[in-house]
């Protein structure tokens, strides 16, 4: 009998601390899966690029006057940023699941920062990559 009133005790006291929460609560934490799921495709979205940068240098004509130069590095180097945004991902959703069961949230600037900055410097990449390649050499690939 004992056991009983004190099964029903704790469940009463949780349901007197759940009236207490944010009652947004599950609505934000279905939120903070949501943008986790997103890094996650925009990670694994990166690292497919990184291998696809690679494989199109790769399918280069063997007789364009440029050897294939530094297209491995740009792919290598989406494919680092990919994985570290898995790794930022996974720390953010841990860190923001945190903040919202104390009720403590704010939203960080500066992963919107570094995360635009790194976007930005691989865009500038992939431009510099993609201008530099000879005209010739993909005209002679295209007619093949």
């Amino acid at each position: 009998m004992h056991l009983f009133f004190k099964v029903m005790n704790t469940n009463a006291e949780k349901a007197a601390l759940a009236k207490q929460r944010n009652p947004n609560r599950v609505r934000d934490h279905l939120a903070n899966e949501r943008t986790y799921l997103a890094w996650m495709r925009s990670a694994v979205a990166l690292m497919g690029f990184g291998v696809l940068i690679v494989r199109l240098r790769i399918l280069r004509p063997p007789l364009a006057p440029q050897a294939p130069g530094a297209g491995w590095r740009l792919g290598l180097v989406f494919a680092i940023v990919g994985l570290l945004a898995v790794l930022f991902s996974v720390q953010h959703y841990f860190a923001v699941r945190d903040h919202i069961e104390e009720d403590t949230y704010e939203p960080p600037d500066r992963w919107v920062i570094l995360s635009s900055l790194a976007i930005l410097l691989l865009g500038f990449g992939v431009i510099y990559y993609v201008f530099t390649v000879p005209l010739e050499s993909l005209n002679a690939f295209l007619i093949e």
